[in-house]
């Protein structure tokens, strides 16, 4: 008797264990913005609401119901015309996350104490705003500090930087928020919240509890401090998903990680995209690229599956980290895409460059070169109405510094020597148009072509031919990349000093320009 009590005894346990409540309340406007729905707060009718698989629309008085078990979230998707409150560091606050007795295993960073019982009523503000066409929004890759003395070079080097927020309404940091160590989240938030700006974060696969059996427990620190891993929301006539593209542990194997998605994940995509107009841009941001970096990092099956899902939409957009140099891809039928123009997936630059590697400048902040031979930096994605564009500004640069100019210092005159002209359009894709000119010579092609940068390959070796020590840490081996462009230099030139020009037009049709001075001299 003792022994089947016992049994029945572990059942109940395991049955409550995944109960399932009814997580109900209203989607209302927050007139006095106290967070508080108070008398004669009107609830918000047709407003998308989810517990991070199912996704349902408020009724006219602005009222949900969804299905919540003992680990669940319950978030709501703005649209275009409300904002969401932020808190006291500009973390969006759109959501509730359920945890009664607290996260269910112990980790080395702390996850969530117990919330309790889940309340009666959940009801989310939100604040009315004027929809607008044409925003921009500025996306920083990974931060990525691993100790305090990185976090401050983030903060003196990159984020104060940011001095241009015309029409800028959010931001977004792309996973790898910080190098490992949880501990740093609270003061990255503090960094943050210098922009002013409403920040949005993705999870990389340095801000994950490693101690986790399961994937779904990787983000519990995560979700502590900056809410869901993946949601979505609306701005203007653009919805933006975010989503967590780590695996981990890696199922092929039981240790690392792999690229790509849960199929909870996915099934909330699918649900989410249900309720958004065909007509509407669509952005996803990630942190693992969707494109494979040194074979298999990405589960292809997860990568068709998203694919397929945005691909009745008119425009798409996706943005991706991770890797530490800058890259364009673009994925078509053959991927599982099928929309009209192949899907652009953007894997930008980082607020980190190289790992803080590098040299030092005069303020101590380290040169942080990234592999391709990019700068250290950030994105502006500026959306009009479904169309978008991108940019990029190197920390520390002027905006116009858009390329490096690789030639040699001094030619002799007369002599074959191979000199070689190399551009690094930092931003640039193998179809992009890209010309030199010397003095006021005529404009001719450069020829697109994937190598190491020589510029890089330079800094790289400076720590193996230097006679002395140096501030700073050697950078790491550079990567190939496929933006660059070359010619040979003409032997024709007179002895003197000559400047070449170079002209390059991005995807946009934006022109760019630099220069390099050579010297010719006579034997």
């Amino acid at each position: 008797m003792k022994q089947k009590l016992t049994f029945l005894f572990a059942i109940i346990i395991s049955f409550n264990a995944y109960t399932q409540e009814i997580a109900k309340g209203y989607v209302f406007e927050d007139t006095n913005k106290d967070g508080l729905k108070s008398t004669g707060e009107s609830g918000i009718a047709n407003v998308s609401v989810s517990n991070g698989v199912e996704v349902v629309l408020t009724n006219d008085d602005g009222y949900y119901e969804l299905s919540l078990n003992n680990e669940g979230v319950v978030f709501v998707i703005k649209p275009s015309d409300y904002q969401y409150p932020v808190d006291e560091t500009q973390i969006p606050q759109f959501f509730y996350i359920h945890r009664p007795d607290g996260s269910t295993e112990e980790f080395r960073y702390k996850g969530f104490s117990p919330t309790g019982i889940l309340p009666e009523s959940l009801n989310f503000p939100l604040l009315p705003i004027e929809k607008t066409e044409s925003f921009r929004v500025l996306v920083f890759g990974d931060p990525q500090p691993y100790t305090e003395q990185e976090l401050d070079w983030f903060d003196k080097g990159v984020v104060r930087d940011v001095t241009n927020k015309d029409e800028v309404e959010f931001g977004i940091s792309v996973g790898d928020i910080v190098g490992d160590d949880l501990s740093l989240f609270p003061g990255y938030r503090d960094v943050m919240k210098q922009l002013g700006l409403p920040w949005y974060n993705v999870m990389g696969n340095h801000d994950m509890n490693y101690e986790a059996k399961e994937d779904l427990w990787t983000s519990e620190t995560f979700k502590v401090n900056f809410g869901p891993s993946t949601y979505s929301f609306n701005h203007g006539d653009a919805h933006f998903i975010v989503l967590d593209d780590v695996l981990y542990p890696d199922p092929r194997r039981g240790y690392g990680y792999w690229g790509g998605f849960r199929e909870d994940q996915l099934d909330f995509v699918e649900n989410d995209l249900k309720h958004v107009s065909k007509d509407k841009l669509i952005v996803l941001f990630m942190h693992i690229p969707l494109f494979e970096e040194n074979g298999d990092s990405f589960r292809d099956k997860d990568r068709e599956r998203l694919l397929q899902l945005i691909s009745g939409f008119k425009n798409t957009l996706s943005i991706s980290a991770h890797t530490h140099y800058m890259r364009q891809v673009f994925f078509g039928e053959e991927d599982g895409y099928t929309g009209a123009n192949p899907h652009h997936h953007f894997n930008i630059g980082t607020p980190s460059g190289d790992w803080y590697s590098g040299r030092w400048n005069d303020e101590g902040i380290p040169e942080a070169i990234m592999r391709d031979g990019s700068p250290k930096g950030y994105v502006y994605l500026s959306i009009d109405g479904a169309n978008y564009s991108t940019s990029y500004k190197a920390a520390g640069k002027d905006p116009s510094h858009q390329m490096s100019i690789f030639a040699p210092k001094v030619m002799e005159e007369g002599k074959r020597n191979r000199d070689r002209l190399v551009v690094n359009f930092f931003t640039g894709i193998s179809t992009d148009e890209v010309h030199y000119r010397i003095g006021e010579g005529e404009w001719l092609p450069l020829r697109n072509y994937s190598d190491l940068d020589p510029t890089y390959l330079m800094k790289y070796f400076e720590w193996d031919t230097t006679d002395e020590l140096m501030d700073g840490r050697r950078p790491s081996y550079p990567v190939q990349t496929d933006h660059l462009w070359t010619t040979n230099l003409p032997t024709s030139l007179q002895a003197g000093t000559h400047i070449i020009e170079v002209r390059a037009k991005d995807r946009y049709g934006k022109e760019h320009f630099g220069s390099r001075e050579v010297k010719v001299l006579k034997k």
